[in-house]
């Protein structure tokens, strides 16, 4: 589990593509201090397991799944990356309960540049937008943000300066895609009133049915 506090701002070193997966270096000196074989580490919001570490690099496999609902497909040596390792148990949850499991990708649609901070529009995929809400949570590309403004289509993000200076939101342009994940809180709610609903609309069971004549 991660919280959306981007740790450091990382590069991808080099991308070894394969038959139906892709193998990723990543420089990262910090999150990788401590880090060994079958850690996760998440690279802008997808969590993936560690390989292998050295010399403030790490090596991470990123199956087709990922790749295809991810952005991380379109990452090339040189890219920067934002980074997070897992909160550790009892740690301070600065932003909110975010799994690095990737819902789908956004589109940056539009920057507005304030006096102290960026207003930034991105477009939705129409099966994500039932999750979003005005000042509710959620994470692009690993960062933690709060809704400013929901629509049918998209929504506003508020970027504050720290923001911009150390994620990959401050050099993302218009048209650039973004990993979304939703609030999970919100999907379970879904799944369990939809339950619910079905439960309340299935015919009365008769409890003698079974019973033997």
């Amino acid at each position: 589990m991660f919280t959306g506090i981007v740790e450091e701002l990382g590069e991808v070193v080099a991308v070894e593509k394969l038959s139906d997966s892709s193998r990723f270096r990543l420089r990262g000196p910090k999150v990788t201090e401590g880090a060994a074989h079958g850690d996760s580490i998440a690279v802008n919001g997808v969590c993936l397991t560690v390989v292998d570490t050295a010399d403030g690099e790490f090596t991470a496999d990123v199956m087709a799944e990922t790749l295809n609902r991810s952005s991380l497909g379109v990452l090339a040596p040189g890219d920067r990356v934002n980074l997070e390792r897992p909160m550790a148990l009892g740690g301070r949850l600065g932003g909110h309960l975010v799994q690095g499991h990737v819902d789908g990708t956004g589109t940056i649609t539009e920057r507005v540049p304030g006096e102290n901070w960026e207003i930034v529009r991105i477009a939705v995929p129409p099966h994500l937008t039932r999750y979003i809400v005005e000042k509710g949570s959620i994470t692009v590309d690993g960062v933690s943000l709060t809704v400013v403004e929901a629509n049918e289509a998209d929504f506003t993000v508020s970027l504050i300066p720290t923001t911009l200076d150390l994620t990959t939101l401050g050099v993302k342009r218009t048209g650039d895609p973004v990993n979304l994940e939703v609030d999970v809180l919100a999907k379970y709610v879904e799944r369990l009133l939809g339950h619910r609903a079905a439960g309340a609309a299935s015919p009365a069971v008769d409890g003698t049915a079974g019973a033997a004549r």
